[in-house]
């Protein structure tokens, strides 16, 4: 993921220079330097922060050990970019908040949907159907993801060797599961984060898990404000495609996003929106022809962005931990503990 989802994007980026890279293989550090003409290669990220002056941080490591390694990086009040989801448990993600705003800086976790151009698209237009009220209220937002090819053969410019990483302590697990909850609920957050984080995204709104049936294919939501949500997960399989969708339902109109598989390269998400207004209107269906830019990079930019100070990061670690709260409340829900 380091390789291929985040710093093949940094280094065509025109507005960002990847400056230094830390790499604890030797072997690997240098080959992925000469790929991507980085001068300068470090055994460690505290070397780096030492000899280095930095706008920012990608750091992409296992959210299981974001604890051990994220923290620490908190203390130069660079930011900072992870992948999802910010920890492995609500303990941890909360020792990690408390960590950051000691160190002053700020931390955009990598829920890479919040950039695709179709959501992107999506989220403005339900804003504004919002303010405006032509379609009446919104009541409902389904989302499935069932398991299939994410990768979309976004690996096969990835450099490897026979290097062992080595030993890295994890972060404890949650206190209050047991070994086979601890299970359930990191194999949730690895999997399903994305779909909990988009929810409240196409929402607008944080919610409550209102539902969840014993075999965990379905999360149910509520807001506040009585929007109802669904989480389809695992529904069935694919082995050659991915079949990720959303929908956004108001009183008289519809909003649609397929998504692709997240490391597609150069192919941005498919947003429609449907219109009945009624009256004798002819009802109508738009689908806007979006750049030819995917998730991942556009991800990249709007972190350069927000380092410059011209948006705020797409979602924060303060909400991500929010995220971590509704998987835990699910496997409550599902399991009873």
């Amino acid at each position: 993921m380091g390789q291929c989802a985040h710093l093949r994007n940094y280094a065509t980026i025109d507005a960002c220079e990847v400056v230094a890279i830390a790499e604890l293989r030797p072997q690997l550090r240098e080959l992925v330097a000469t790929r991507y003409g980085i001068e300068k290669t470090y055994a460690s990220a505290a070397e780096m922060l030492a000899a280095e002056s930095l706008d920012g941080i990608v750091a992409s490591q296992p959210f299981t050990h974001h604890g051990q390694i994220i923290a620490p990086l908190y203390e130069s009040g660079i930011p900072i970019f992870t992948e999802k989801p910010l920890a492995a448990s609500i303990e941890v993600g909360e020792q990690l908040l408390a960590a950051l705003a000691s160190g002053g800086g700020w931390h955009m976790v990598g829920y890479h949907k919040r950039s695709d151009p179709a959501v992107m698209y999506a989220v403005e237009e339900i804003r504004r159907l919002k303010e405006t009220g032509e379609l009446g209220n919104m009541k409902y937002v389904r989302i499935t993801m069932p398991p299939g090819d994410w990768v979309a053969s976004g690996f096969r410019e990835m450099i490897s060797t026979d290097e062992k990483i080595p030993p890295m302590e994890a972060d404890p697990p949650a206190s209050d599961l047991d070994d086979a909850g601890v299970g359930m609920y990191v194999n949730a957050v690895n999997f399903y984060v994305h779909q909990v984080n988009l929810l409240r995204y196409l929402l607008g709104e944080s919610y409550r898990v209102a539902y969840a049936d014993p075999s965990g294919v379905l999360l149910v939501a509520e807001t506040e404000t009585g929007v109802s949500g669904i989480i389809e997960m695992g529904t069935y399989g694919t082995s050659i495609d991915w079949q990720e969708s959303a929908m956004v339902c108001f009183n008289k109109g519809w909003i649609k996003l397929d998504l692709p598989a997240p490391l597609a390269h150069n192919r941005p998400g498919r947003v429609e929106l449907y219109r009945d207004p009624g009256d004798g209107a002819v009802p109508q269906s738009i689908v806007p022809q979006l750049p030819w830019v995917h998730a991942m990079r556009q991800q990249a930019i709007n972190f350069c962005s927000a380092i410059r100070g011209e948006i705020d990061p797409p979602c924060d670690a303060a909400e991500a931990l929010e995220d971590l709260k509704v998987h835990r409340e699910h496997l409550r829900l599902r399991k009873g503990k």
